[in-house]
């Protein structure tokens, strides 16, 4: 029998253009998109923002979730097949994801690196696992760019609009996707340590592979780039998972990994029994540097997915906090709520500007631009993936015990949390990555702090922060001991002066005031109450239509 009616229950956060609600994404499109091109941007970023905000995607991404890919290394009859499978729910998601464009359009469109990861953003939010072969195949088609004859194979496949799942022959495929497999046992991000031989074999540019991989990234892609050691050296490979004359290659997947969150997505040991055919792709010996692109193009994506793992956290907080009530009125006019969310606010709006100024630059040929992302993109992944996980768990805690719940979908989105700052170089080594430009690349180094002057000037908590970490760069004796301190300066003041330029000042001067004067705690929610906080919570919370 009924016990009682159910109140003061936030109505789910469903139905909603996940685009047009996110103030600070929208305005970060606007400013770098090209003036002609904005309107239809505009218009393709709402249809995706409107299918991620749908109850449809919700749906899928905990599906794909709660039923987890599942190995088959044989079929019935004994025969060897290393396939896995997964619930329709993934290829839902993965169908909608490459016919949007996030796989290829920023190589081959205008304002291609924007779009995309504005719509990478925004498309995360409905389930992000399988941002996983989205990033891999993306990520791809500049390594390719090394071989000519190879690119012409693969980036129309890889850049295809056309999600075709399944193991064929890439001539019988509509569209393909990338996997990459770097890391080994005794290695891990020291790839030089790997141990997978490469044997030439008699036709030129042809290999086979003898190994194994202990990280491999979506088991089921139609191509990987891979590490191996050739008589030259560490050199980088393009290895099919079906041959040109429809064979599966040896391509044998031991197990896949129970990882903490990343439920969704396959990833994956495999071995390379000898019998491995591969091409190799660029010169014997220069595998790290043929590889770097994709491993560039990577890290941005996972700058570009904490980011949005943040906005999804913050809208999921501030909504609950605007339809709760407690102590005798809505949970979002309590003082100290609003500092809580504020902080989280200026977090994610923070990341939002930054990984839209990366993108811009990523557009951009000029020599200025490259050397930015050179050390942008190590400085941001290094930082806004360690923020991640802190926003999380604040954001989870603002629904009490009801965000602890697995229905709430806030676990999910802790879990996921930690792992941007795992993949694609850990902490340290996208902190040492930092230290050798520091060190080596002075032109790069000076297009940075070109980027951060612009702000100079404009608050003087900034203008003291930049001065001391000018002073910190001119004593270079003992910089690897210190690097993850440079590295988290050189983010929050990129950070900052982004905020300077193009945010509202009520958001700017508490990021100022927080992050580099230092007047904050050590938790989020003790920003100063002088601030105007309830227009920076006002400015971050999706208001549904």
């Amino acid at each position: 029998m009924p016990t009682h009616d159910v109140t003061n229950q936030p109505p789910p956060l469903v139905d909603y253009d996940v685009y047009a609600a996110d103030t600070a994404l929208r305005e970060g499109v606007a400013r770098y998109a090209t003036p002609k091109r904005l309107g239809e941007i505009d218009a393709e970023l709402s249809v995706l923002g409107r299918a991620a905000g749908s109850a449809e995607a919700q749906r899928w991404g905990e599906q794909a979730n709660t039923s987890e890919p599942q190995l088959r290394t044989h079929d019935r009859y004994g025969h060897r097949i290393d396939e896995v499978e997964f619930h329709p729910a993934w290829h839902q998601l993965l169908d909608r994801a490459v016919s949007a464009g996030l796989t290829g359009d920023a190589w081959n469109r205008m304002n291609g690196h924007l779009r995309r990861a504005a719509g990478f953003m925004v498309w995360s939010q409905a389930e992000y696992g399988h941002g996983c072969p989205v990033s891999m195949t993306h990520a791809a088609v500049p390594a390719l760019q090394a071989d000519p004859a190879l690119a012409a194979q693969w980036v129309p496949l890889l850049t295809s609009r056309s999600y075709d799942p399944g193991l064929r022959a890439p001539g019988d495929k509509r569209g393909a996707l990338a996997g990459m497999g770097m890391t080994e046992k005794q290695g891990g991000s020291d790839v030089r340590a790997n141990t997978t031989a490469a044997v030439p074999l008699a036709a030129d540019g042809e290999y086979a592979l003898t190994g194994h991989k202990w990280f491999c990234s979506a088991p089921m892609s139609d191509v990987f780039l891979v590490l191996a050691q050739a008589p030259g050296g560490l050199t980088c490979f393009v290895l099919p998972r079906v041959l040109p004359d429809g064979t599966r290659n040896a391509f044998r997947i031991q197990r896949l990994k129970d990882k903490l969150g990343n439920r969704s997505n396959a990833s994956s040991e495999v071995e390379f029994d000898g019998t491995t055919w591969a091409q190799r792709l660029g010169p014997e010996g220069r595998g790290v540097p043929t590889i770097i692109e994709m491993v560039a193009a990577t890290r941005m994506d996972c700058v570009l997915g904490s980011t949005s793992l943040m906005r999804q956290a913050l809208a999921q907080a501030s909504h609950h906090a605007a339809h709760r009530s407690a102590f005798g009125g809505p949970l979002l006019e309590k003082p100290l709520m609003r500092n809580v969310l504020a902080d989280l606010s200026l977090e994610s709006e923070a990341a939002t500007v930054t990984a839209l100024r990366l993108a811009a630059a990523f557009d951009s040929a000029t020599p200025e631009e490259r050397d930015f992302r050179r050390l942008a993109v190590a400085v941001s992944k290094y930082w806004i993936t360690k923020r991640c996980p802190a926003v999380a768990a604040e954001a989870l805690e603002c629904l009490g015990g009801n965000g602890y719940v697995e229905e709430s979908g806030m676990p999910r989105l802790f879990r996921e949390s930690p792992l941007n700052s795992v993949w694609e170089g850990s902490g340290s080594v996208n902190a040492l990555d930092v230290v050798r430009v520091l060190t080596r690349e002075p032109q790069v180094v000076d297009a940075f702090l070109a980027e951060l002057r612009l702000a100079e000037g404009a608050d003087p908590h900034f203008d003291a922060a930049l001065k001391e970490l000018l002073t910190e760069l001119a004593d270079q004796e003992g910089l690897e001991a210190r690097a993850r301190r440079t590295v988290e300066r050189l983010a929050l003041l990129l950070q900052a002066s982004l905020l300077l330029r193009h945010a509202p000042a009520a958001v700017a001067d508490a990021f100022c005031v927080s992050r580099l004067g230092r007047d904050w705690g050590t938790t989020f929610g003790t920003l100063p109450a002088r601030l105007d906080l309830g227009a920076i919570v006002d400015r971050s919370r999706p208001v549904i239509s």
